[in-house]
């Protein structure tokens, strides 16, 4: 045994799990090792445990190895206890299944006594687990009663970890039990330690949405009350956002009367978190509380929003953007977004932050088909422009990949006059993702674009950027060449790439060559048979002779490719005998890709 503890202490375990599997060891000898003064000794065995129980047996799991667990909490490090809460949530089927399920409770319950957050947190996921297999009639029989001790528990952990326990077993259990969970909820919400009122409001709407609607307005309203009026700012945000099950739940009546005051109250908090939460589920408002309201006190709610004096709110406002009055007629909508909502965006684009600034280019174009074609023109055409310029990278590389969708409103003659030229610019962007954003766009553009007039303002630009350097940026346009070759043809494509290829191909610098072959690979797989072989494999059989071990193995693999489209007299002519000569090759990676081509072929 000590030898194989020195050995690291797995073969140990094991060796000890198959003896006890046939009955000669007592569980102290099985569980000694649990024992052992080496941390990560422990932290190994524990995360065997369902090993060692399904060697036990469940009899024996149930009144042996909980036991010792239990009594382990107190005595070991939070890692050991975070492993212990994470096992246990699995054990239902070692214990004897949902009938002895509830034996899982005792070692969880002490877990979830614990001061470290991090194994509380996964003591309660591992109560509720076993919460979700246990009868009504073993809820109110145990796991009511595990609620009530951490309730009424002397140190606040325990407490707090109760706050989570109430959703899972509320529903099932009877209702005089209902009644007396809802009062003990209600002494958490009163709690003198604010980590248990947070715990108690972050947990309140997942009880309210198991609730009945008569429960909620008698019990549960004035506990929301009471937390949004919390003077510790983590509570009342938590609280707020309980708002959404209270509107879910509750008539719009009833919602108007008990709940859009604190919502009305909570937007206008001196607290910028309360507001940022208010901001973060305006548009769940909006869909529970009915046209009207969101005409009269929401609308001016997140126009207020826009315009908070917090960045943070500002930018959760802006967010919300694309929501604003989405259950509206479309011509009521446009009204509200023109006069009340764009002026705000307008100086948003302007915002000192760039988050902000972020966040609204993001999602300004999805209010250009509320708007439609001449408004966007007027309004927002010049806003996108000004965001293309903006001097952080991230607001530019938001805007840009939004260029399709202002396409399809204003139209291609709109986005040449307006838009094109700070393509231009941006195409020498010093970010490379703002370029790589830029030239994932080529093909929607190209779709609506005459060829005549591609040609002459946007091929050079994309053939441009195979010479860039960053590897995603050359590799990107070779994907984005065959796109446009799919659009334009193949004709197009002889007359506008291979040129290209030819003169990328002859580059001193053997990236260029490498490109090339990146490129002609791209294309093998949609020219036609005359293309492939009169067009590119002369290109290809040339770098084959490529004095860059890289190049030429880059080449063979090409060849490969391209042997499929050409005839078989070609490839026995001019494709074997260049890979033949190839696999003789000093480098051995050409010598493996030639004879992985020659496979092929």
């Amino acid at each position: 045994r000590e030898r194989e503890k020195k050995r690291g202490g797995g073969k140990f375990v094991f060796s000890v799990v198959f003896e006890a599997a046939m009955g000669d060891l007592p569980i102290s000898v099985l569980i000694d090792e649990l024992k052992d003064e080496d941390l990560q000794m422990r932290l190994n065995s524990i995360k065997r445990l369902s090993t060692i129980a399904l060697a036990l047996g469940e009899e024996r799991t149930r009144s042996e190895l909980l036991p010792f667990l239990t009594d382990a909490v107190d005595s070991n490090e939070d890692e050991i206890l975070l492993a212990i809460a994470e096992e246990l949530g699995k054990f239902i089927p070692l214990v004897g299944g949902a009938a002895h399920a509830h034996t899982l409770l005792a070692p969880l319950e002490a877990l979830a006594r614990v001061e470290e957050t991090v194994v509380r947190d996964k003591a309660v996921e591992s109560l509720r687990c076993v919460a979700k297999e246990l009868s009504s009639e073993q809820l109110d029989a145990h796991f009511v009663g595990v609620l009530r001790r951490l309730v009424t528990a002397e140190w606040f952990a325990a407490r707090s970890s109760a706050c989570g326990l109430f959703e899972c077993c509320y529903p099932r259990v009877s209702a005089a039990t209902q009644t007396e969970l809802r009062k003990l909820y209600g002494q958490l919400c009163k709690d003198d330690t604010p980590m248990v009122r947070r715990a108690a409001a972050g947990n309140l709407g997942s009880l309210v949405s198991v609730s009945s609607v008569e429960h909620a307005k008698a019990d549960f309203v004035p506990q929301f009350a009471l937390l949004n009026q919390d003077e510790q700012d983590t509570v009342s945000l938590l609280a707020a956002a309980a708002s959404v099950n209270f509107c879910k739940l509750l008539s719009m009546e009833e919602a108007k009367e008990h709940i859009l005051p604190f919502i009305q109250k909570a937007a206008s908090s001196r607290s910028w978190r309360v507001r940022y939460v208010i901001a973060e589920h305006w548009a769940e408002f909006q869909d529970t509380l009915g046209d009207v309201l969101v005409k009269t006190e929401l609308i001016p709610m997140i126009v207020h929003l826009l315009a908070d004096q917090e960045a943070e709110v500002r930018t959760q406002a802006a967010f919300r953007l694309p929501d604003i009055g989405k259950n509206m007629p479309p011509a009521e909508r446009k009204v509200i977004i023109s006069t009340n909502v764009l002026p705000h965006v307008h100086d948003l684009c302007s915002d000192g932050s760039a988050h902000v600034r972020v966040a609204v280019a993001s999602v300004l174009l999805s209010v250009a088909p509320v708007l439609g074609k001449d408004k966007t023109q007027e309004a927002l055409v010049p806003l996108y422009i000004k965001l293309l310029k903006d001097e952080f990278p991230d607001v530019r590389l938001s805007i840009i990949s939004r260029l399709d969708k202002l396409q399809e409103v204003v139209g291609i003659d709109a986005v040449c006059s307006a838009v094109i030229p700070e393509i231009i610019t941006l195409a020498e962007d010093t970010q490379w993702r703002v370029r790589l954003a830029l030239i994932e766009q080529i093909p929607s553009l190209a779709k609506n674009f005459p060829v005549d007039q591609f040609d002459q303002r946007l091929t050079p630009l994309t053939m441009n950027w195979l010479n860039d350097s960053i590897y995603a940026i050359r590799e990107s346009t070779t994907v984005i060449v065959r796109a446009l070759v799919d659009v334009y043809g193949l004709g197009w494509a002889k007359k506008s790439v291979i040129p290209h290829v030819v003169a990328l191909g002859s580059e001193k610098a053997y990236l260029s060559r490498l490109t090339t072959l990146l490129l002609i690979s791209s294309l093998a797989e949609v020219v036609d048979k005359d293309m492939a072989t009169k067009e590119l494999l002369p290109i290809v059989l040339r770098l084959t002779k490529d004095g860059i071990p890289n190049v030429r193995f880059n080449a063979a693999r090409v060849l490969g490719k391209l042997a499929v489209k050409i005839d078989k007299a070609v490839v026995a002519k001019d494709v074997k005998p260049t890979l033949e000569t190839l696999k003789k090759d000093s480098d051995a990676d050409v010598q493996y890709f030639s004879t992985q081509a020659l496979a092929v072929c």
